[in-house]
């Protein structure tokens, strides 16, 4: 390994890199998280060693038990690619400490154990065959290791324990070529950047993958955020991690599940939050016990991505963050350059719409999937779009994108709780307050 270079160094070495190695990723807007490990068999939840004190000698057994059926891997990337999405994130190793790849690091692997077969490799190979970007979830807590819990406390067994995480990143990165994302997640038991030694791990993993970007979850900043189960735009790259069904991030049962599950028009909308937000959707499913996509994920995701196919252009690659959402109660918003693009909700029955607090003036107005010009007329901030469809003309998932072009980047005036101070209330047309 180079010299180890200070934290300052480091984090300036990083950052020069950073809008080079990021590129691909702040186009790519969507992701598939997969959740797959021992705890699919036992159907609850993947913290359920924890949760339900499992004794480690009878959680083990369930690796004896793991058996997904070939091709598992090949099913989730053929959908992510059907869904629109441009990556897919595997946990390689949960916190239960079961690796899905041949580790000489970590004999409790699912090539020693169970399936005799290297999962994590069967992923790789998923992935590049339908192009998409690699990430591996590599989990720094560990329940089955002994010194997972003495770490926090015993200095010989935290210089054991944080050899061995480095150990295993060592073999993730150096077995299968050239991967993209390093997606740490839980560092406890100890609680500093210095406890994990991550200054140290981070360089060796970018030394070996010159490429790749890591987010802030081994308690340094590094690429990007990761807002968990949430939404909320961060001053940095970001990205939300959202599981299906809002209870597990592993396999429960799809039709128990299913009531709870995300639909398509909620996945799209989540999708333009992000991308107003200036963020990225890394969306989980959690594959049954034998590998297969949860039934509750396949039939919305595939809708996504007829969608994105369609309408894509507002979403990916789109870097500007926007506010211009508050034109219109029933639509949201993205912007790139001088286009700003509106994600409807909900269409319009009288065949006419208003959009206010535009300030610049609108050159054309056009339905993204196929181009059809949009009759408007602008008075003042106030835009009235006219002879609409009865309705929305989207027939995949009823959220039609309108794209409004300016003449010059465009000035939005939101007129908060007074349209009449903006200049967005008409008397002569409308009458008094």
């Amino acid at each position: 390994m180079a010299k180890l270079l200070s934290k300052t160094e480091y984090e300036q070495n990083v950052a020069e890199s950073r809008d080079r190695r990021m590129a691909w990723w702040r186009e790519a807007r969507f992701g598939m998280f997969v959740h797959f490990g021992l705890y699919a068999l036992i159907g609850r939840n993947e913290w359920a060693m924890s949760l339900e004190n499992y004794p480690i000698a009878e959680y083990e057994k369930l690796a004896q038990q793991f058996n997904p059926k070939p091709g598992a891997p090949r099913e989730w990337a053929k959908l992510a690619k059907a869904a629109g999405m441009k990556y897919m994130v595997l946990t390689t190793r949960h916190h239960d400490g079961f690796s899905l790849w041949d580790s000489k690091v970590n004999p409790y692997n699912s090539v020693n154990i169970g399936p005799k077969r290297d999962i994590v490799r069967e992923f790789v190979d998923a992935c590049r065959e339908f192009d998409l970007r690699i990430g591996f979830y590599s989990s720094l807590m560990d329940w089955h290791h002994p010194d997972g819990g003495r770490a926090a406390y015993d200095r010989e067994a935290r210089a054991r324990f944080t050899a061995y995480v480095k150990g295993l990143n060592r073999e993730l990165m150096t077995q299968y070529g050239k991967i993209d994302v390093l997606w740490y997640d839980v560092a406890l038991p100890m609680e500093t950047w210095e406890g994990w030694d991550s200054l140290t791990m981070n360089q060796m993993v970018r030394e070996l993958q010159p490429d790749i970007i890591l987010n802030n979850r081994s308690r340094l900043d590094e690429d990007f955020g990761t807002p968990e189960e949430h939404l909320t735009a961060m001053d940095r790259d970001w990205e939300a991690c959202m599981t299906f069904n809002g209870i597990s991030w592993g396999y429960v049962d799809s039709k128990q599940a299913m009531p709870y599950s995300y639909n398509a028009q909620r996945i799209i909308r989540m999708l333009n939050t992000v991308t107003a937000g200036g963020g990225n959707l890394l969306l989980n499913i959690g594959p049954a016990p034998d590998g297969s996509v949860p039934q509750e994920a396949q039939v919305p995701l595939e809708t996504v991505g007829r969608w994105l196919a369609r309408n894509g252009q507002a979403a990916y690659g789109v870097k500007q963050r926007t506010e211009f959402s508050r034109a219109s109660g029933v639509c949201g918003s993205s912007r790139e350059g001088n286009r700003v693009y509106l994600w409807n909700w909900v269409w319009p029955r009288e065949g006419q719409m208003a959009l206010g607090g535009f300030v610049t003036p609108v050159k054309t107005i056009r339905l993204v999937e196929d181009g059809k010009p949009i009759e408007f007329e602008q008075r003042g901030h106030r835009i009235i779009l006219k002879n609409l469809p009865a309705s929305s003309p989207d027939e995949i998932a009823g959220i039609a994108v309108l794209e409004l072009e300016f003449e010059e980047p465009p000035v939005f005036h939101f007129a908060s709780y007074f349209p009449q101070l903006h200049g967005g209330f008409d008397y002569a047309e409308n009458g008094k307050l």
